[in-house]
């Protein structure tokens, strides 16, 4: 990856990841400092995909890669839709593969083709008889097989983060470009019932103009970090192991996916630069040493990722985003996922609330708030959201995304997340490492439309 520099009076950048980004002459100039990641050109012949359109599939044959619990229940979750047949599945763990069987046979489904080797997905992605790939493996395998199922001209449905590196954020971008295959992350949290009223709400204006959007991942994860695979844990503590080598934001999709939604990000406006800082380590080695002892590996191994990250992002239409990363602290589960526009504000965490002119200074009364809620309530809410309740999967907002999915791809429609979304939230993975590493600098984030984040006007949902 090549870097370019602005220029800052007499500031030195550092060595990251084994590459000088730069350095700087003193000047009198004013200009802030920028890391800038250079972006590949668009091949000739390439075209966005934008509102990309596909043939119908009437019946979509669905591949499922990665069968621990986020596949396994991915599967059930599919049992309930319509128009839907799973033909293969593939995990190196042989007892998730019987488990899923076994899932099929409950659910009168004929079983289906069986894949267990460690470079098998690609058997998988080869296949004839499959439109979808489903991917829910460890994140260093989301990209990989992403880009080899859409060359196999196979559509790639992937978890979250879609990629580690700005690298495979434009592998992503590229290859669903030159095939013409939809690549969505599967961003869950863009769906909960929550996230789609607040939408509605800033897409009709009640909130005003949006001016600064907040969101987060903050969730415990120690327990399940230090656990062993034999207990239940990630495979090879694979987890565990970007915790140790990482410093910054290694999952910021959940937070900012919804928010950039709300701000109409590459549909009207788009990121412009991030700056992102990190407070020290202290959770985890405290969590090992009364986990494991003092003196055991767990506690006198180095890990760098600080306990909270915090990171900002400025627009191109002067717009600003607030995104935070903490899995060490012991505190309550929180998305904030906050909304603050010129005639009103909402938010889901700490305390779900919404305030609007000319009485912002409080919440809303809870009764007022749930029939500001009903009213706004999405029309994909409306349509599904008691089933999605009944069928859950994190309160039912997977199985909307599921839904809607399966019926965007049965339609020929586009689908309500595009490779630029999987891009452009992935890319904070790498982009606050550059910052956190050198000193909180500014970093710009790429355009992954290559120039067209302005030729759509805002998010909307094929019917």
């Amino acid at each position: 990856m090549k870097f370019t520099k602005k220029i800052l009076t007499g500031f030195f950048l550092l060595m990251t990841f084994g590459v000088l980004i730069g350095t700087t002459s003193c000047t009198k100039s004013n200009t802030p400092q920028m890391v800038k990641l250079e972006a590949p050109e668009r091949p000739a012949g390439q075209d966005n995909v934008l509102q990309l359109r596909c043939d119908p599939i009437p019946t979509v044959r669905v591949a499922f890669i990665g069968l621990g619990s986020r596949g396994l229940e991915a599967v059930r979750r599919f049992m309930y839709l319509e128009g839907i047949e799973v033909v293969a599945i593939c995990d190196i763990n042989k007892d998730f593969v019987s488990k899923t069987q076994e899932l099929l046979t409950e659910n009168n489904k004929p079983k289906a083709l069986e894949f267990t080797g460690e470079e098998d997905w690609k058997k998988v992605c080869e296949l004839e008889n499959v439109d979808l790939i489903y991917n829910c493996t460890h994140w260093a395998l989301h990209t990989p097989i992403a880009v080899y199922a859409m060359e196999q001209g196979k559509h790639i449905a992937l978890e979250v983060p879609a990629a580690m590196s700005i690298e495979d954020c434009w592998k992503l971008v590229d290859t669903a470009e030159k095939t013409r295959r939809h690549c969505m992350m599967l961003e869950n949290c863009c769906y909960d019932f929550f996230e789609m009223a607040t939408l509605n709400m800033a897409q009709q204006g009640l909130l005003g103009e949006i001016v600064h959007a907040e969101g987060a991942y903050i969730h415990d994860l120690r327990e399940l970090n230090f656990k062993s695979p034999e207990e239940g844990g990630y495979q090879g503590m694979w987890r565990l192991d970007y915790n140790a080598k990482n410093k910054a934001n290694l999952y910021p999709t959940h937070g900012l996916g919804p928010v950039c939604q709300a701000l109409n990000i590459h549909r009207g406006d788009k990121m412009n630069y991030l700056v992102s800082m990190s407070s020290d380590q202290f959770g985890m080695t405290e969590y090992a040493k009364n986990k494991f002892g003092e003196n055991s590996d767990y506690a006198k191994r180095t890990y760098e990722k600080g306990d909270i990250n915090t990171t900002i992002i400025k627009t191109e239409k002067g717009k600003t985003i607030m995104i935070q990363h903490d899995v060490t602290s012991p505190r309550p589960y929180n998305r904030i996922h906050m909304l603050s526009g010129t005639k009103g504000f909402v938010q889901k965490y700490p305390i779900q609330g919404i305030a609007l002119e000319p009485n912002a200074h409080e919440f809303l009364p809870e009764k007022e708030m749930e029939k500001l809620l009903k009213e706004y309530e999405h029309p994909i809410v409306k349509e599904v959201g008691e089933k999605a309740k009944e069928v859950g999967g994190h309160g039912g907002m997977d199985f909307i995304m599921d839904y809607r999915l399966i019926y965007c791809l049965r339609n020929g429609l586009p689908l309500d997340q595009d490779v630029y979304d999987a891009a452009e939230w992935s890319s904070l993975v790498e982009l606050t490492e550059i910052s956190v590493r050198n000193g909180s600098i500014p970093v710009e984030v790429p355009d992954f439309t290559r120039g067209d984040w302005n030729k759509l006007q805002k998010l909307e949902f094929a019917k």
